[in-house]
């Protein structure tokens, strides 16, 4: 299969899977037993008032007839008005997704910097302290729960000992940069709000750690398997033997090429880490798209629900399409 049979392919596979997440989050959204209108309104109004409003928003057509008018909206970039906030959903989404933006970045970036050095010492360090150490890491890094790590953190380092600041993205006593581009850090540096700046980094630190802690883990699982493939081959057995230090031996020839399975895995956590940022966000009052899909649910607003999930959704398989088609190019078996 040549490359653009493959591409063409993926982009179909992406194609039904967005579709797929958009009948999964309108069905869902539409058979819960819960009324957006009398959330609304309460259970008090007058019937001619919820009429006229299930009416203004829709709700009185037919659920097909609906599903039909919000997937061409969709397909058209309008993705409906939200119910608790008053504008389209396409804004709110827009205000929101940098600070998710920030907040994954962040953590992917965190993940690498520990999480490679990680497995490279424990596959060079095989079955001693180092190596018991690490896998005890990262197993701790999968098997726990993101929010009870949030809660735990937050309780240690806010609460008891006040080394960091507590939920958002800045104390209130700041005031923030000019909105540029909305991500707070970049921002502060464009002003130059060195006050802003110290403050946001470190909100950033607890939310950013609880959010990379699985990545890290699921990187250094990676680096070390692949670190141990490597460390066996007879490439590797001559450049020992021609007398290499192990130090160079290691970050020369063999950290090379076991990164290639390593960036694969780096660029599919990242889009989990999408999905992973809501429970992240909800725990530390983080204004990003997770906790504006959150507050959706509690509320009831079906379209601020189902436009987040969507955006969220094309966001992860357009990553997941470049992580593929970047995979592709390099090793041409993947395509068969």
């Amino acid at each position: 299969m040549n490359l653009a049979t493959y591409v063409a392919r993926r982009l179909a596979l992406m194609v039904l899977v967005i579709f797929g997440v958009l009948v999964i989050t309108f069905v869902v959204s539409h058979v819960i037993p819960a009324d957006p209108v009398m959330a609304i309104l309460g259970g008090n109004a007058p019937q001619e008032k919820v009429d006229a409003l299930r009416r203004q928003l829709g709700f009185d057509k037919p659920l097909h007839l609906q599903f039909v008018a919000y997937m061409w909206g969709a397909v058209r970039g309008d993705l409906g008005t939200s119910l608790r906030t008053g504008r389209p959903v396409w804004d709110d989404i827009q205000q929101y997704f940098p600070a998710t933006v920030e907040l994954t970045v962040t953590a992917i970036l965190l993940a690498i910097v520990l999480g490679i050095p990680l497995g490279v010492i424990s596959a060079a360090r095989r079955n001693q302290v180092h190596d018991h150490t690490a896998r005890v890491f990262s197993i701790v890094g999968v098997s726990m729960p993101v929010f009870w790590t949030g809660l735990v953190l937050m309780l240690l380092l806010y609460y008891r000992l006040g080394w960091l600041p507590g939920p958002g993205r800045l104390d209130l006593e700041i005031l923030p940069p000019p909105g540029r581009t909305r991500l707070l850090i970049l921002d502060s540096l464009l002003a130059g709000h060195w006050a802003a700046l110290r403050n946001a980094l470190a909100h950033l630190v607890m939310p950013a750690f609880v959010l990379g802690y699985v990545a890290t883990a699921t990187i250094a699982r990676v680096t070390r398997s692949s670190m141990l493939d490597v460390l066996y081959q007879d490439y590797i057995r001559t450049a020992r033997a021609k007398g290499l230090v192990e130090r160079v031996v290691i970050l020369r020839h063999a950290l090379r090429n076991a990164l290639i399975p390593t960036v694969t895995v780096i660029g599919l956590v990242f889009g989990g880490l999408l999905e992973g940022s809501v429970l992240t966000e909800t725990i530390f009052a983080w204004p990003g798209l997770g906790r504006y899909i959150t507050t959706g649910y509690v509320t009831l607003d079906y379209p601020a629900v189902m436009g987040g999930t969507l955006y969220i959704a094309v966001v992860f398989s357009v990553v997941n399409l470049i992580v593929d088609l970047t995979y592709a190019f390099l090793d041409p078996r993947i395509r068969l």
